[in-house]
């Protein structure tokens, strides 16, 4: 029974598919489009909130909705940059990737 155990503790890197540079690109393709579309969103929302003034006789509301206002513009604007970061990433591991199989083709 321990030898059932022990094989699943085990990494199973064959049903791993490998890392190759289309694979790199094609995620980065899909942040990049991510990443325009949270910045479009970023864009309606900041636009949105600075032509609409704050409308209240309480200083408590006005500072919940300040503070509401801030939170989701920083949340929309971390988004846009979150996937900003990643495709950079992608690009990066892509190109790596070219210039390590550039390397062991010319080493051959």
């Amino acid at each position: 029974m321990t030898d059932t155990n022990d094989r699943s503790i085990e990494p199973q890197e064959e049903n791993q598919e490998k890392i190759t540079p289309f694979r790199c690109f094609t995620g980065a393709s899909i942040s990049a489009g991510l990443a325009v579309a949270a910045y479009l969103l970023t864009k309606s929302v900041i636009l949105t909130y600075s032509t609409m003034p704050i409308k209240f006789n309480n200083q408590m509301a006005m500072s919940i909705a300040s503070t509401v206002r801030t939170l989701i513009m920083g949340i929309t604007t971390m988004a846009t940059f979150l996937f900003v970061m990643v495709t950079v990433g992608l690009v990066a591991l892509g190109i790596k990737l070219i210039i390590d199989n550039y390397k062991s083709v010319k080493s051959l």
